[in-house]
């Protein structure tokens, strides 16, 4: 829509990252005329609050009748989402059910919002004389005075947390009109935006600054020193910080040139540019016959702008990465964008490495190691069309490209590209297809253990199917040998966590100065803390699961909540000193392999140790050096890591995900296993995997055994058949959680028997304790909803049950400060 149209235009519908599915007119003020745009952002007034919208559609007329108020400001030069952009994020909206604005907020960076909050400014002389007065020291009124005597400014989600309430409104508006308290509106600004930086440039000719070197030389010598840098500049220009630093001058100095007219200083915007530590050689690529078929075949539909699914099936080693290159140079090559998803920022490196030994600036990252200033000057590039090609996690699907030719989603078996924290929970890898279908261009969704779901596709011929079954120079599968540690046990051959098998391995393959991969899916030193007397478990006092311990500091860690306690020196319940620690984690591995191995250079790869940005590629830089032999880590090093050098994979427990209660526990387990023993002998020295268990005789461990892909899938479907999961039936999650157990089971009970009446064709269990009860204080429970695929393939039943539902309980609910959490394809129901 051009600006002249624009002009004609005096109304603008915008939504609002918030729960409410509405859309709200806003006038367009003169001096805002030909600004507002679809696509853009704007600070508008709702209510008494200041909150920023998108711009979703513009009127010359309104039926609203009563008085519009006029938009404050436009955040955006340019719009963020075009009209094809709008129908994927519209779909994202329907069918993960959410708001439009919350599927939105996944289209902008965290920080370029404007929006202002409630503070409460207490009066604490007030506060007191009320709280004296009051009988009931534990009433809600009562808590929120004891709350503000204690702080005099507050937000009200503090006031929230800290008295465990959210219907604390009535209450402050009470206490307001006491003149207890004082609620105001405080306008919080973007909180982050374009860099700038101060440069000094010469503002006079050379040939006239030379004219006055004498003069200037017998009156302020410094002032010649920093004439002089400038003139031997090549780029005319230098930042002001630095110039002060190489002269070793002052402000006072370049001010007294400023007034001179000697040299002028002024704002320039410096872009924040993520630079990848890890480095890799380019190496010329010989493609196999195979490579060349798939890429010809891909390449076609890119060349001729047409939609299809492919799932690139290839075994680990197989050159997938060189054939996303080789894809992204045809896509280019017309003039079009590239989004490479990767699942796990410990995939990054090496594929962002590569990507940049082929594209230089043209590629750009985003995920959440980065700065804030890093991401927004990331998405400013990518919407003024300088960078092409965007490689990320699953947020990077959102990237503001304009012409999309290819997406390709690397690991799509992977869990992490399900967004489990925040409304709407969308899965990117499905997202990917819809996006792509939209923009007519290829789909690739490369894994080397495809998920049962997208193999059905492929088998029923929703995609097409496209095979590496062979490694790229002549390298071969590992050798995989199951030790069951029970039989070790018996036979004494056990080093305490280590079978003898392991550890001489390692010791072997060490001496030949080759590298080694250890597994083990947890983190901590010992996963739980027990006592030998009365048997109690150490559990978490906000969450219903067991306390790890974590060595290196000598405390309790939760995993969920974060909560961090000191090693008890007695039993809580009956004050017994038989601690006992039990489990494996990550730190035991690694500490007990420097007791064996105390002169070996051993790093460990989890989330305590990547703790800042640069910490993984700095690691991965000194393990390709060989200046760490050892690699320990939970499934951050089980995918993506190519490394010549290393030679033997060791899997500590191969049970950590295979005992978990969820129906997708076998497939994870043996996704993770073949994963992992694919990072061994991936080039000319052949490779072993060692993987430890306590029944060697599992069909899983069996398959992975023999690297048997086909007869996993071929059992697996069949299971889920019988127990009705995907891919036959559609699956989605309702959970509520609260901190009152007792209000919690009234409020889904409510929603259970909202949802009763849309149950024709929907298969209902009861409401039920969620597997881990209990998380950051609140208790949970769920309901799951199954629906067959052959009475709603679309899953439109199911959908318009639980927003009918949910509308209903949102307007007549007593309970609806309880929110229903809907989960559309769940990836657990744990």
């Amino acid at each position: 829509m051009d600006n002249l149209t624009n002009n004609l235009l005096k109304y603008a519908q915008v939504v609002f990252p918030q729960p409410f599915r509405n859309l709200f007119t806003y006038l367009i003020p003169d001096e805002l005329l030909g600004l507002v745009k679809v696509g853009v952002r704007v600070v508008v007034p709702f209510g008494k609050r200041t909150l920023t919208g998108f711009v979703v559609a513009l009127t010359n007329s309104t039926e609203v009748k009563e008085k519009i108020k006029p938009i404050k400001d436009v955040l955006d030069e340019k719009p963020i989402f075009d009209e094809k952009a709008l129908k994927f994020y519209e779909w994202i909206s329907e069918y993960y059910i959410s708001s439009l604005g919350e599927a939105l907020r996944n289209s902008v960076p965290y920080g370029t919002e404007v929006e202002s909050k409630k503070k409460v400014v207490a009066d604490k002389i007030i506060c007191r004389k009320l709280f004296d007065s009051e009988k009931r020291k534990d009433s809600l009124k009562a808590k929120v005075l004891s709350k503000l005597m204690d702080k005099e400014i507050n937000s009200v989600s503090q006031i929230q947390k800290a008295v465990k309430n959210k219907n604390i409104y009535s209450v402050l508006r009470s206490l307001e009109k006491l003149g207890a308290v004082s609620i105001i509106d405080d306008v919080i600004p973007q909180r982050v935006k374009e860099k700038k930086i101060k440069h000094v440039s010469l503002a006079k000719s050379i040939d006239e600054i030379y004219n006055t070197i004498p003069e200037l030389e017998r009156k302020s010598p410094k002032q010649i020193v920093i004439l002089l840098e400038l003139i031997s500049q090549k780029e005319k220009e230098i930042p002001l910080q630095q110039l002060i630093k190489k002269t070793n001058t002052n402000y006072s100095v370049i001010n007294s040139l400023v007034k001179k007219g000697f040299i002028s200083i002024y704002e320039k915007r410096v872009e924040r540019v993520y630079s990848e530590i890890y480095t890799e050689k380019s190496k010329e690529i010989q493609l196999s016959e195979r490579q060349k078929y798939i890429i010809d075949k891909i390449g076609n539909r890119i060349s001729s702008s047409e939609f299809e699914s492919f799932l690139l099936h290839g075994i680990t080693g197989s050159g997938k990465t060189q054939v996303y290159i080789e894809l992204s140079k045809i896509a280019l090559s017309k003039g079009k964008d590239i989004i490479i998803l990767v699942p796990e920022i410990s995939l990054t490196p090496q594929i962002t490495a590569r990507f940049f030994n082929h594209f230089g600036d043209k590629v750009t990252v985003i995920h959440s190691r980065l700065s804030l200033g890093e991401r927004y000057d990331a998405w400013r590039g990518i919407i003024n069309g300088k960078f092409k090609i965007v490689i990320g996690a699953r947020s990077a699907l959102f990237a503001p490209l304009k012409n999309l030719g290819l997406i390709v989603v690397d690991e799509e078996h992977d869990q992490s590209y399900k967004q489990q924290e925040m409304i709407p929970k969308y899965h990117a890898r499905d997202a990917a297809i819809v996006l792509a279908k939209l923009n007519n261009c290829p789909v690739v969704l490369g894994s080397a253990t495809p998920s049962i779901e997208s193999m059905y596709n492929a088998l029923t011929g929703k995609f097409t199917l496209l095979e590496l079954p062979e490694r790229i120079d002549n390298a071969k599968l590992p050798i995989i040998r199951l030790v069951d540690v029970t039989i070790e046990k018996k036979k004494k051959q056990m080093e305490n966590i280590f079978s003898r098998i392991l550890l001489n391995e390692i010791i072997e393959r060490l001496g030949k100065k080759e590298g080694v991969i250890i597994l083990q899916n947890r983190r901590g030193f010992a996963t739980q803390v027990f006592c030998g007397d009365c048997g109690e478990v150490i559990i978490c006092p906000n969450c219903s699961v067991s306390m790890v311990h974590h060595i290196n500091k000598n405390v309790l860690k939760c995993h969920y909540c974060g909560t961090t306690v000191p090693v008890p020196k007695a039993c809580p319940v009956c004050g017994s000193i038989a601690l006992k620690f039990f489990g494996t984690g990550t730190q035991r591995v690694e500490d007990e392999l420097g007791f064996y191995l105390p002169n070996v250079k051993i790093e460990r790869i989890d989330s305590d140790t990547i703790d800042r940005k640069g910490k993984l590629s700095e690691i991965l830089n000194r393990f390709a050096k060989g200046e760490v032999q050892i690699l320990v880590g939970t499934q951050m090093v089980s995918k993506g890591l190519d490394f010549a050098n290393v030679t033997l994979v060791g899997v500590i427990s191969a049970e950590t995900t295979l005992w978990l209660p969820d129906f997708r526990a076998d497939e994870r387990t043996f996704q993770l296993l073949t994963q992992v023993a694919g990072r061994s002998g991936r080039s000319k020295s052949e490779g072993e995997v060692i993987i430890q268990t306590q029944n060697h005789k599992h069909f899983v461990l069996q398959k992975v055994l023999m690297n048997d892909y086909k007869g996993f899938y071929e059992n697996e479907i069949k299971l889920r058949l019988q127990g009705e999961y995907p891919p036959f039936t559609r699956l989605a999650l309702v959970e509520m959680k609260d901190e009152n157990e007792k209000r919690l089971k009234a409020a889904i009970n409510e929603f259970f028997e909202l949802l009763k009446k849309y149950k024709k064709g929907i298969k209902l269990t009861p409401p039920h304790e969620a597997v881990i009860y209990k998380i950051k204080g609140s208790y949970r429970y769920q309901i799951i909803l199954k629906c067959d695929k052959k009475i709603d393939s679309s899953g439109k039943l199911m959908r318009t049950a639980l927003l009918n539902s949910y509308v209903e309980y949102i307007q007549k609910s007593k309970f609806k400060d309880i929110r229903p959490i809907i989960d559309v394809d769940p990836q657990s129901i744990i």
